[in-house]
């Protein structure tokens, strides 16, 4: 053993293929490399779930569903001795509906056709699918938002003639035959949002049957008309093949879960002990098992399969059923994979079920060798029919990619519903509003001897996007052949004080920290109230330090204090709101206008003090201070967002001129969501953005749960788009 370890180590993680096959029941992880046209499996770890976080192969619970994922990954890191930073995998789902296009075009009969020829005709095919389907949706009044998620070719046509591939070949007319895959967005997202959450990036993504079909049914057999049926827990994925090419796959949403949820109801048993009741069947003439009233049992085994029999029997029909549905008659050949391929009697039963012949349904496993060799692990087990077909179709090249896109240095993963935007296509590749639009570090708001002090968070440095080398917009249309350059913004870091921080405090001679006496180093918390007496100073009567602590708690915006404002509950700050800060008000910043704008890049998020007697007075203490931060130079190469954000953070002087210029009210009022808000005008004068408004939404960036949509005055919305006063503004999460 430690021997084959050595020889694992000498292999680099940039030359390995992992592929993840995330089951209802369990999850399955495989590492491999390419070698001689083939996938060689190094290392391979199984995990169950302990709960059922998944429902008919959908994530449910994302949380255990990636705990478990998260095992598997760190097994394989153990064993292989490096870390695994990419993943491929595959979606299934219940959900998972297809849709068969041609498309035909003419070309130049003198030049070869090349894959950018081929590209354009499957990118046509691909329009007409979605076309048909967003119809379809449209007559069932299905408003889900649905991803393609793949697609497989069924045939190639050159001037009327089949052919099995237009690569260099000559003619004057080229046809495709394909059938497209759509899946829910909430099905694909949470897949993606599952492997974020254990550090792995999604490389490629395909879908089980095509998967499953391309590790147990080899090119070359397709010219035989044969069918997969890879059953799972929760689904039966089917593939069926004739004429050399894929011709259809669908689902089932019956499989092995169905049979034990039968065991549970006859005998008062867990999900668990069902599960083990039924593998136990395949190997034992009598089943020993302890029912949830404490109760230990035995059964024959063939008490338990007439238990199980009419809904053994029920699952063979749903199956047969599909398989004729897609491929119009019992197949030459059919094929069983998965863990359900096991179960007995299953396989006489989808033989009568079809009508065919009981040397015509097998196993599969044997063809795997076609495809995937190991030294250390024996492949003929139907359970690994998705897992190696996610290896083999990944690292052999299987997975089309017509509609190919560069997003920084690397082949983007798409999942088209119509065209998309950059936003999109940054949402579909793992990055997260958080990435997009970035948030100020908090300020920490404290109460020093009555009057308000603030100790600044760093502000956001915003994101960067190029498309084709050009400056881009969030809302831009993607074309095929783009090359996107991103660079996700960097969050500030929140402010942290403690009580020495406090200009005074360290040669105080009473000192207390929300009226009792603290350290220096106590660490200071929002609303802090500190009451400190220098030497030479009058204490303050109890009554007025309350008064004075009363006021200032009135005076902290709740924004500061890390609350989500609602929309319909914005502040309108006036003079009158702040008798304690007389003194302060001409170099305060404005709160509630650095609060609008926390997660927006053209407000500038969080401002710098606009003098150097604010600094000095108000943070020179802490260890992020704001003198020794010289303000970024602005880069004529960065998005708008940053040229916006470094002229709102410019100084009070450069700015006056045009705050002098316009004799504007002092508010902004806008609806949003069907509710009025009020801002203050922000001091330099810049007007609000979209993207300013949605921190007011109640959307949680971090978690959001579906597209988010934006209009303005019922048209779509820009992030960067430019606001005026009386804007009716909608943002909403599309589910």
């Amino acid at each position: 053993m430690a021997a084959v370890q050595v020889k694992k180590t000498q292999i680099q993680a940039e030359q390995t293929i992992f592929a993840l096959d995330i089951g209802t029941r369990s999850i399955i992880g495989m590492v491999g490399t390419v070698e001689n046209e083939k996938i060689r499996i190094i290392a391979i770890e199984r995990e169950e779930h302990t709960e059922r976080a998944m429902i008919d192969g959908q994530i449910e619970n994302i949380d255990k569903v990636a705990a478990v994922a998260g095992k598997v990954k760190q097994k394989l890191e153990s064993k292989l001795h490096f870390k695994l930073e990419r993943v491929c995998v595959a979606a299934a789902g219940r959900a998972l509906r297809t849709k068969r296009a041609e498309f035909e075009m003419e070309v130049s009969g003198k030049d070869l056709i090349d894959d950018e020829v081929i590209s354009r005709l499957e990118a046509g095919a691909i329009s007409k699918a979605e076309e048909a389907f967003d119809a379809e949706n449209r007559s069932m009044e299905d408003n889900r938002r649905f991803y393609l998620v793949g697609y497989t070719v069924c045939q190639y046509y050159l001037d009327k003639y089949m052919i099995s591939s237009l690569k260099d070949h000559r003619g004057k007319s080229v046809k495709v035959d394909l059938i497209a895959t759509f899946l829910p967005s909430e099905v694909v997202e949470s897949l993606y949002t599952t492997m974020n959450k254990i550090g792995l990036e999604v490389a490629s993504i395909t879908l089980e049957p095509i998967a499953a079909i391309n590790a147990a049914i080899p090119a070359n057999l397709r010219l035989l008309n044969l069918v997969l049926v890879d059953i799972g827990a929760g689904t039966s994925d089917i593939a069926a093949c004739t004429d050399g090419s894929v011709t259809g796959y669908t689902m089932a949403t019956m499989a092995g879960d169905e049979i034990t949820e039968t065991l549970m109801k006859e005998y008062l048993v867990d999900f668990q002990m069902a599960e083990s009741m039924k593998a136990q069947a395949d190997q034992e003439e009598e089943i020993t098992f302890t029912d949830i009233l404490g109760f230990e049992q035995t059964i024959s085994r063939d008490e338990l399969l007439a238990c199980i029999q009419d809904t053994s029997d029920h699952l063979c029909r749903e199956i047969a059923d599909k398989i004729l549905e897609i491929n119009g008659n019992p197949p030459s050949a059919l094929f069983l994979a998965g863990g359900g391929s096991k179960l007995t009697g299953l396989k006489e039963g989808l033989t009568a079920a079809l009508q065919m012949d009981s040397k015509r349904v097998a196993i599969a496993g044997n063809n795997f060798r076609t495809s995937a060799f190991s030294d250390e692990y024996d492949l003929n087990n139907p359970e690994y029919a998705t897992p190696l077909g996610i290896a083999v179709s990944s690292g052999l090249n299987l997975i089309n990619a017509s509609f190919r896109v560069i997003l920084n240095g690397r082949p983007a993963n798409l999942f088209r519903s119509g065209s998309f935007t950059a936003l999109n296509l940054l949402m579909m590749n793992g990055y997260s509003f958080l990435d997009v639009m970035g948030h100020s570090g908090a300020n920490l708001v404290v109460t020093v001897n009555g009057r308000r002090k603030v100790f600044y968070g760093t502000p956001v440095e915003p994101a960067a996007l190029f498309i084709n080398k050009k400056e881009g917009r969030l809302s831009e249309i993607i074309q095929a052949g783009d090359e996107i350059d991103f660079t996700p913004a960097v969050s500030g870091v929140s402010a942290a004080a403690c009580l020495g921080d406090i200009n005074g405090a360290a040669e105080a001679v009473e000192l207390t920290l929300n009226g009792m006496p603290a350290d220096l180093e106590t660490q200071l918390k929002m609303g802090d109230v500190i009451v400190m007496r220098r030497p030479g100073e009058e204490a303050l009567t109890e009554e007025a330090a309350e008064a004075e602590e009363g006021a200032a708690a009135e005076d902290v915006p709740a924004a500061e204090e890390g609350a989500e404002p609602e929309p319909a509950a914005v502040p309108e700050q006036t003079q009158e709101q702040e008798p304690v800060q007389q003194e302060e008000s001409a170099a305060a910043p404005d709160r509630t206008a650095e609060t609008a704008a926390e997660f927006s890049e053209p407000a500038g998020t969080e401002r710098q003090p606009e003098t150097a007697e604010e600094t000095a007075e108000e943070t020179e203490p802490v260890e992020m201070k704001q003198e020794e931060e010289p303000k970024p130079a602005l880069n004529p190469q960065r998005n708008f967002a940053q040229r916006s954000a470094l002229e709102a953070a410019a100084p009070v002087s450069q700015r006056e001129e045009k705050t002098a210029v316009s004799a504007q009210p002092p508010e902004v009022h806008f609806h949003l969501n069907g509710m009025p808000i009020t801002l203050p005008r922000k001091t330099d004068g810049t007007s609000y953005f979209l993207m300013d408004m949605i921190q007011y939404s109640g959307i949680d960036l971090k978690q959001p749960k579906g597209r988010i949509v934006l209009t303005v005055n019922g048209m779509q919305g820009l992030f960067q788009q430019e606001l005026r006063d009386g804007d009716n503004i909608r943002i909403e999460e599309e589910m």
